[in-house]
């Protein structure tokens, strides 16, 4: 337990939240550490946490999937798992428990919106470090977090529009190949439509996977890995 009994209360009231019954094995002092963004305290905050619990989420994610759909083809685990452990997704869910305000953070970086899906992803990873670390399983983790995924992941297979392309295509290039996909863009000199102003195209190996057309750079590269991905899950 926290000496400091009101910080005690709140997270005891997140811990229900979650819908965990096994309070007791808890460890509040990790817990607490998770909430203590780095604007707050330099020396004492979520960062390391967030690194453990950045691989906790893509572990119970992976186990989630295979699980689920245990005839898929890992790349195509890949580019599901990206998009379930990606900053927005993560976001959601802490959104949804009411994360932020148990986020202790300066007035600054409260206010900042721009940050606030990054902030509370962080947060997010890093709550699920402490509660990994409170006993070293997944029993604190997965009894509430894996509906969340489950969920993510049938909304990702029935509207393909809710992906990041380049994040879900990245991951299955780097577990195929070991690389990284390579963009060429290249800006239309007499484009008509603004939508059209930029064509990108993706190549993986010398081969060209897709090309797509955009407003800017980065949405003509999307559009690539957007016809990229759907081509590779249909050839699977």
């Amino acid at each position: 337990m926290l000496d400091d009994v009101r910080r005690q209360k709140e997270l005891q009231t997140l811990v229900q939240k979650l819908g965990l019954a096994k309070t007791d094995r808890v460890n509040w002092s990790l817990l607490n550490l998770a909430l203590i963004h780095p604007s707050f305290s330099r020396e004492k905050n979520y960062q390391q946490l967030e690194f453990v619990g950045d691989a906790v989420v893509r572990l119970a994610a992976a186990e989630v999937l295979l699980e689920s759909y245990p005839n898929a083809m890992v790349g195509e685990f890949a580019a599901l798992r990206s998009i379930m452990v990606s900053d927005r997704s993560l976001a959601e869910i802490a959104e949804r428990y009411g994360i932020e305000r148990y986020l202790l953070a300066s007035s600054s970086a409260a206010l900042d919106k721009e940050g606030k899906i990054s902030r509370l992803a962080d947060a997010f990873e890093a709550i699920l470090g402490a509660l990994y670390l409170s006993t070293h399983t997944m029993e604190l983790v997965r009894p509430w977090l894996d509906e969340h995924l489950q969920i993510k992941a049938t909304e990702i297979l029935q509207d393909p529009a809710r992906q990041n392309y380049k994040d879900a295509l990245q991951e299955w290039t780097q577990a195929q190949y070991k690389k990284l996909p390579i963009y060429q863009v290249q800006e239309v000199v007499n484009f008509i439509h603004e939508e059209e102003r930029f064509i990108a195209e993706v190549w993986m190996n010398n081969q060209k996977l897709g090309a797509g057309k955009g407003r800017s750079k980065k949405a003509a590269e999307q559009a690539a890995a957007k016809e990229a991905f759907i081509l590779i899950l249909q050839a699977q």
